[in-house]
């Protein structure tokens, strides 16, 4: 089923938004963002990999020579240095790790060093928006005092270690990896890492702490990049635990209805609220149960569990069967959301992919249940004749569609979707990591200098 979803959004998107960067699939026509600045393809890159997967060859055949003739990054315009690296560098590092066409390669490492530029600060943490033609980068004009983003910052180290890997220059590592020598040097409030970060005094802006938006990616990639170094990266691997260590003391909680859930930390007040984003936390405490302190191995799958039921009842308690953007446990509400700027679903994977490490690391039937759910629910609403639309109020009897066929529908969702229903040696876990947008990237292993062995 996720095979024809994929096959709806893909050629929706071909007949009328090709090489634009997103879908409008009602109105039929391209969608342009401006986190990507005047990059275009964003839709043909974040796909790629899943075309691949899901052995649709002529599309993927199409694709890759949209970006053999038309990818380019020589433009003039400021984009989101996080969202380009994960949706773009980090299409184009599993495009060519699956399929070994050096376009890939050669393209990933081009827009890794337009990317650099971002780092020339006081203390290397990078600009959260970078003018790729002219190299000048600023932060976000609302964040922090000034301040860089945990998530954004923080979500770059996958991608760069293999563009190092990939390209034979150290340069690429060293950037990240001096991120985490700022992060290490920091006073750390009640051991939990602050959403915002000053990128000329090094010191934290406001001390707000989110495992949602703002913070989710961070907390995944020291796992991961712990995980993708072939578990040598003993630094990354310490400061995951540490963070989890902190978050279960001072995030996770409880409802009265007996719903685990992880609230947002605001200078030692807490908001009993907890986003979409948040959901992808299942998967990533599943994912390192197994390198957690040996006692603590299964309470970690448990915390994943748990994290899963909360979010499946946010899908379950909403008319539509999707879950909303941010739900709350307050005021005798429970996994609802109680705001209208957050009861809207713009068919974001989180939920589904801890459905799906879930699955693969417990086999407990009901993740494939409720990932089922999801499918139906997402073909009844957010399927229309020109594609897939996000919607505006789940909580509604009729659909307002919000127009718009997000590029990680492709790249995550439907991805997710077709792993959760697929055997675990489709791209299994102890060859291949998943960066935040669910590109796969392989393990590197420290024997090996050859890249053809990662290939496999």
């Amino acid at each position: 089923v996720s095979l024809q979803m994929m096959k709806h959004a893909w050629d929706n998107y071909k007949r009328y938004a090709w090489g634009l960067n997103e879908l409008k699939p009602i109105s039929k026509q391209g969608h342009s963002s401006n986190l990507f600045g005047n990059i275009q393809g964003a839709t043909i890159v974040d796909a790629l990999d899943t075309l691949y997967i899901m052995e649709m060859k002529e599309e993927f055949k199409e694709a890759k020579e949209w970006v053999e003739k038309n990818l380019d990054f020589n433009v003039n315009a400021e984009i989101s240095v996080f969202e380009v690296n994960i949706r773009f560098v980090g299409g184009l590092l599993s495009a060519y790790y699956l399929s070994g066409e050096e376009v890939f390669r050669k393209k990933a490492v081009e827009l890794g060093e337009k990317l650099l530029p971002a780092f020339n600060t006081p203390t290397g943490i990078p600009w959260a928006l970078l003018n790729i033609k002219s190299g000048i980068g600023r932060n976000w004009p609302w964040a922090s005092g000034g301040s860089s983003i945990l998530a954004e910052f923080g979500t770059l180290h996958l991608e760069f270690v293999h563009l190092s890997h990939l390209s034979g220059n150290p340069v690429f590592a060293e950037k990240v990896m001096n991120i985490r020598k700022v992060l290490n040097r920091l006073d750390k409030p009640e051991g939990l890492y602050p959403n915002y970060l000053n990128p000329s005094s090094g010191q934290w802006g406001q001390h707000h702490v989110s495992i949602g938006g703002l913070g989710d990616s961070f907390y995944e990639y020291l796992l991961k990049a712990w995980l993708m170094s072939d578990k040598t990266d003993e630094d990354g691997k310490k400061m995951y635990y540490d963070a989890v260590q902190a978050i279960e003391t001072h995030l996770i909680r409880k409802s009265s209805g007996g719903l685990m859930y992880i609230a947002e930390w605001k200078g030692g007040l807490l908001e009993h609220k907890m986003g979409h984003l948040t959901c992808f936390a299942g998967g990533m405490f599943a994912l390192g149960a197994d390198g957690a302190p040996s006692d603590k191995t299964g309470h970690h799958i448990e915390l994943g569990a748990e994290i899963a039921r909360t979010c499946h009842e946010s899908y379950d308690r909403t008319r539509m069967k999707l879950g909303p953007e941010a739900f709350r446990f307050d005021g005798g509400v429970e996994a609802i959301a109680t705001r209208q700027n957050e009861k809207y679903y713009i068919l974001r994977p989180e939920v589904i992919e801890t459905y799906m490490y879930m699955w693969r690391l417990t086999h407990d039937p009901k993740y494939r249940d409720w990932g089922w759910e999801a499918v139906e629910a997402l073909e009844k609403h957010c399927r229309v004749d020109g594609g897939y639309s996000g919607i505006r109020d789940v909580y509604n009897n009729h659909e307002s569609h919000d127009d718009v066929q997000q590029s990680f529908f492709l790249s995550e969702t439907l991805k997710y979707l077709y792993l959760l229903f697929s055997e675990d040696d489709l791209l299994p876990f102890e060859h291949w990591v998943f960066n935040t947008e669910a590109h796969p990237l392989p393990v590197l292993h420290k024997d090996d200098g050859n890249k053809e062995e990662n290939q496999n």
